[in-house]
């Protein structure tokens, strides 16, 4: 029997799994690299063994001595991401650690010219002590790098299968319920209002080629397409008691964001603020793009149902989308529900453009 392979280091790159390597063209990868470089310069200069008047000279040294080595090779990953974010997981990183090494040795040669002809004491064995030293030193460095870096690899890669199994967990808890009152609403209005009844039929079935249709992506337009069917069949059942008032401005219709994200939203509205109500209330959808980022917002009443008691959520929806929201922008977008007034306000925010999480 053979051994098992790794799941990471031995699958090859794919929009789902994504790159090992971060983008080292981008200031976060840049700043880490400085303060890394910097930290050991610290750590080798106090661990010399010298005076601290002869640490801090030695500290000046071996800090612009590894900035150079640490940007050196940056520079080359940043140059080879392309064509490094195609390769396997393990190829991608065997080969990261070689150029980090070539920019170690390239960096120590030339230092160990340049102190010689500006009479500079970097290291008592001479260039070719230096080389080495150098050499041994980066291959640890990069070695706890790349493992660091395996285990966010893995990390994400794990919060991605997360996140898609909650679209499905969300999807299997939405369609039963959606579906059922549907299909009661089209039953209702066979025989009231045939031609009715079979445009509902078509909106539902186009709802669901839509929904089942997604992978970890979507477009806001799709997004919308499918709110306003969801709007358009429960409308038919509520009647008057469901408004809607839409104020969409300049909104980017092929920004990307995670699927079923505005229709939960929605449901939840409908369900808290339209159902229980003794009368009719607007549920008020604007939508507004500035500063390169998608400001989308969905506003409810909040009636007291029978009895004087409001309806509870459970909060799966909302704990489910901003889970997956975490997942697909890394931060960058956020979900709030607020009070305003007498009215619940869903503020959902996310960047645009974005690239797709892991794909170049």
């Amino acid at each position: 029997m053979k051994p098992a392979r790794d799941p990471v280091l031995a699958a090859s790159p794919s929009p789902a799994s994504g790159s090992l390597l971060p983008d080292f063209c981008g200031l976060p990868a840049v700043f880490a690299v400085v303060v890394g470089a910097e930290l050991l310069a610290i750590a080798l200069a106090l661990g010399s063994g010298l005076h601290w008047q002869d640490s801090w000279h030695r500290l000046s040294l071996l800090s612009l001595y590894l900035q150079w080595i640490g940007l050196s090779a940056a520079l080359l990953l940043c140059l080879l991401r392309a064509p490094l974010a195609r390769l396997p997981a393990r190829r991608a990183a065997t080969l990261a650690w070689g150029l980090w090494l070539l920019a170690a040795a390239v960096v120590s040669l030339g230092a160990g010219v340049l102190a010689e002809r500006l009479d500079l004491d970097l290291d008592p064995d001479g260039r070719l002590g230096l080389l080495l030293k150098t050499l041994a030193i980066a291959a640890i460095a990069g070695a706890l790098a790349l493992r660091y870096l395996y285990l966010q690899h893995l990390r994400r890669r794990q919060v991605e299968a997360e996140s898609q199994a909650r679209v499905q967990a969300l999807q299997a808890r939405i369609r039963p319920h959606f579906l059922f009152n549907s299909m009661n609403t089209i039953a209702e209005l066979t025989r009231s209002d045939p031609a009715l009844a079979e445009e509902l039929i078509q909106d539902l079935a186009d709802l669901f080629r839509v929904s089942l249709g997604e992978g970890g992506s979507t477009s806001l337009e799709r997004e919308l397409q499918l709110a306003r069917r969801y709007l358009h069949l429960e409308q038919q059942r509520l009647g008057e008691r469901l408004r809607v008032e839409w104020d969409l401005q300049d909104l980017p219709q092929g920004a990307r964001l995670p699927p079923l994200v505005l229709q939960p939203l929605l449901e939840n509205a409908v369900y808290h603020g339209v159902e229980p109500a003794l009368e009719p209330g607007p549920i008020r959808i604007g939508g507004r793009y500035r500063r390169q980022q998608v400001n989308f917002s969905i506003r409810n009443q909040v009636p007291a149902a029978a009895g004087g008691e409001q309806r509870q959520g459970n909060r799966m929806a909302l704990d489910n989308i901003r889970q997956r929201l975490e997942a697909y922008f890394h931060g960058q977008a956020s979900l709030v529900a607020s009070r305003v007034e007498d009215d619940y306000q869903i503020r959902l925010v996310f960047p645009h453009p974005w690239n797709e999480p892991d794909v170049d």
